[in-house]
């Protein structure tokens, strides 16, 4: 892609109709596990689920994010799950994860997976020594020079831990490939405020989208564009249900449907979300129990058995 398509692109996020531009940054972002087998990728396992989301017409799909455990597999591992994903896609957009620690290294990821035709990419930022906001910048800065698709910020200070502050997120934006930031899910009584914040600091090209689950319906509420979903890369049609409501104004409604998950939310916080998607790939047969790349380990018997009661009691499948 050249860089002025990467502008209009940037300049389309918005527009409605085209599947491969016009809803890229808007709607539900679905980030699918990445199964393992013997400590490597399992590619029949990953195919079926993004099978499954393309089935579902989710907007976009978010490969190798923090569900699709981009930082415990290799260069060449990567390599494969972007093929994979790309060649079952059937032209739902992808965005692809490109976290790394070294410079060089998210340059070679980037190059990989716009090579293999991924439609934007996913920059978190890792630390092992603390880097200051110009060492940050500076990252961002080279990558959008070299790459020539969109750019999602990745602010996950949990998952990364490192934080954003209002004041580089707005110097980020300001780079010309930079599409979107996925922020942290925020209680309904904080979100409207947050979104309206970024907004008056971002550029308009820019979008928002929300992740934590749990917070998800009220960051769309809120004026979030898009739910980056860890929930929607195994249960894709509830997701939608959620984000459907959101973006329709129907708030109430969006509100309802995801106090209804409360179960699945609570399992979240108990065991981290990636464990209980892990278990719940297992349980529809998708993946193996163990599916979880080392040192990571699979949830206990018992625990599966509260994701299984959990799945059984909301009909998820």
């Amino acid at each position: 892609m050249t860089k002025p398509a990467v502008l209009a692109t940037l300049n389309g996020i918005f527009e409605p109709g085209n599947r491969s531009r016009g809803n890229m940054f808007t709607g539900l972002c679905a980030f699918p596990l990445t199964p393992m087998r013997n400590n490597e990728v399992d590619s029949r396992a990953l195919i079926k689920i993004i099978e499954r989301l393309v089935s579902a017409r989710v907007d976009s799909l978010g490969i190798l994010g923090s569900t699709g455990s981009y930082a415990y597999l290799s260069r060449e591992q990567r390599k494969m799950v972007v093929l994979a994903a790309k060649q079952h896609a059937q032209g739902v957009p992808m965005m692809v994860g490109i976290g790394a620690m070294a410079t060089d290294m998210i340059l070679r990821l980037a190059e990989d997976a716009q090579q293999a035709g991924a439609n934007a990419v996913l920059l978190p930022v890792l630390n092992y020594q603390p880097l200051t906001d110009d060492e940050v910048f500076t990252l961002f800065q080279t990558v959008n020079r070299h790459v020539s698709v969109p750019i999602c910020i990745y602010d996950n200070p949990r998952t990364t831990h490192r934080a954003f502050s209002d004041a580089l997120v707005e110097r980020i934006a300001s780079l010309s490939n930079i599409a979107s930031i996925k922020i942290p899910g925020l209680p309904a009584d904080q979100a409207g405020v947050r979104v309206a914040t970024l907004r008056q600091r971002l550029p308009q090209r820019v979008s928002i989208g929300v992740s934590g689950d749990a917070f998800a319906a009220a960051g769309l509420n809120g004026g979030c564009n898009l739910w980056y979903s860890v929930c929607a890369g195994l249960f894709p049609q509830i997701a939608q249900n959620i984000t459907a409501a959101a973006l329709s104004g129907e708030r109430q409604q969006a509100s309802a449907l995801s106090e209804r998950l409360e179960p699945l939310w609570a399992l979240f916080r108990q065991h981290g979300s990636l464990k209980v998607i892990a278990a719940a790939a297992s349980i529809l047969e998708l993946a193996e129990v163990e599916c979880l790349p080392r040192p990571l380990a699979p949830l206990s018997a018992e625990a599966i058995n509260d994701v299984k009661s959990v799945m059984d009691k909301l009909d998820l499948r």
